[in-house]
């Protein structure tokens, strides 16, 4: 039997980020679940063992860093990095704060720096890094200008660092979710997410869980790197983008 994979998975109190953990968590990986949160120590209690709880911002160096020697001295290595923190800040660019278009990158795009770079040095080869991206990257929405300028961001940079990685056999992939019914979601109006599932292909929403098991399996594969995969109900086939 195959000695236990180590995760370190931002984001990871709920939706996605806690739909990857559990689903390397019955594969019988160990995971540490990285939020800014209380609620991610009663979480990891509750996930067993095989978790460890990681308060930290991933907007602040020093605490991501402080995190990963946590995790680092619990169990010795990282396998697998997941960058799935987020934070959403809407509206029309003439109503939009800077404070706000700061916060977002923030947390979207130099959060995610932060994390591969606390990484960098106890990643070995075969180790393998998953950022989760947006549809709204690639086809701009209006009133969204900050969320996406982040994850267009999140795009370059995995493309970029694929190739970087790629001499020490890391790989480095981004999965897209299409419309997935999370905390993120919450302030869409009714009439907003219906206009939006009119669109999906396969005409319904997206589950965190189905995203948390494409992740896994990304992270798994040997030969794919600076790959982009939608994960999205067929929604990007239909804009007809993805470079």
């Amino acid at each position: 039997m195959s000695e236990a994979r180590v995760w370190l998975v931002t984001g990871a109190s709920r939706g996605i980020g806690l739909a990857t953990a559990k689903h390397a968590l019955a594969a019988g990986d160990r995971v540490a679940i990285m939020a800014r949160g209380e609620a991610v120590d009663q979480l990891a209690e509750e996930l067993g063992d095989n978790c460890l709880a990681l308060r930290a911002d991933v907007s602040d160096p020093a605490q991501v860093n402080d995190a990963v020697q946590t995790l680092i001295g619990h169990w010795g290595r990282i396998d697998r990095v997941v960058n799935n923190a987020g934070y959403h800040r809407g509206g029309k660019i003439g109503r939009l704060s800077l404070d706000d278009w700061q916060a977002v990158l923030d947390v979207n795009l130099t959060g995610a720096l932060n994390v591969i770079k606390a990484c960098d040095d106890h990643l070995q080869a075969g180790a393998a890094i998953v950022n989760v991206g947006a549809v709204v990257g690639f086809r701009g929405f209006p009133g969204d200008s900050a969320y996406a300028a982040s994850k267009s961001g999140i795009a370059g940079l995995t493309r970029a660092l694929a190739i970087e990685f790629a001499s020490r056999d890391i790989t480095v992939n981004l999965v897209i979710p299409g419309l997935v019914l999370t905390e993120m979601t919450e302030g869409l109006s009714p009439k907003a997410l219906e206009s939006m599932r009119k669109k999906i292909p396969l005409q319904r929403y997206g589950d965190a869980d189905e995203i948390g098991e494409v992740i896994v399996w990304v992270a798994g594969s040997r030969y794919m790197t600076g790959a982009f995969i939608p994960t999205d109900g067929g929604l990007m086939s239909s804009f007809g983008i993805l470079g």
